[in-house]
């Protein structure tokens, strides 16, 4: 329960300090469309076991389902994440300005991300000069671990293979695409059949 605990008061640092306002986190979804939402970050193998936590509109964090594999599934704004103890430390230490932890940790987004600065970890929107990066379906990995990859760690990075994000920062982690962004994915079956015959 303390971890619990511990993993809601991150998530409720992590959104105050990406910027989403409180007029963003409040959702007309039921608890079963949220947590459908909040599943989709995660392969069905870890979201069956994984707890669900949503924040209201005063910021308040309830557990709609609590788990029993040691992940935590939620909707930040509108993307959606589900992440272990050791990355769920990680956030909140990065939140709070804080040593990042060197344990291993791993945080699914199957559903893609909005983008961020690759190079200043507490941008909250696009500029000329931040180096945004909109990265579809990826898996991050964080700690001492993750550092030493040998992935592509430039200012600039090519989404569609895996990078660094943050590199040169206390907060560097992997970013690993796992799919094609919705944007390039190529239809399959049928309706690619009905797409090539127009």
């Amino acid at each position: 329960m303390r971890k619990l605990r511990a993993s809601l008061a991150v998530a409720s640092s992590l959104i105050v300090l990406a910027g989403v306002g409180i007029a963003q986190m409040k959702s007309e979804l039921s608890d079963a469309e949220y947590t459908a939402q909040a599943l989709s970050a995660a392969p069905k193998a870890v979201g069956k076991d994984a707890t669900v936590a949503r924040m209201d509109e005063t910021g308040k964090m309830t557990t709609i389902r609590a788990g029993k594999n040691g992940f935590t599934c939620m909707v930040v704004g509108k993307e959606k994440m589900c992440a272990d103890a050791n990355s769920l430390a990680f956030f909140d230490a990065w939140a709070k300005h804080q040593p990042a932890p060197e344990k291993l940790g791993l945080t699914y987004m199957l559903a893609g991300d909005d983008g961020a600065s690759n190079t200043d970890p507490y941008a909250t929107k696009k500029t000329a000069d931040n180096h945004w990066v909109v990265t579809g379906p990826h898996v991050m990995v964080v700690g001492a671990s993750a550092k030493s990859l040998g992935l592509a760690s430039g200012a600039d990075a090519d989404p569609s293979g895996p990078y660094m994000m943050w590199a040169g920062t206390p907060y560097e982690h992997a970013m690993i695409p796992v799919g094609a962004p919705k944007s390039v994915m190529k239809p399959t079956g049928k309706e690619g059949e009905m797409n090539m015959k127009k």
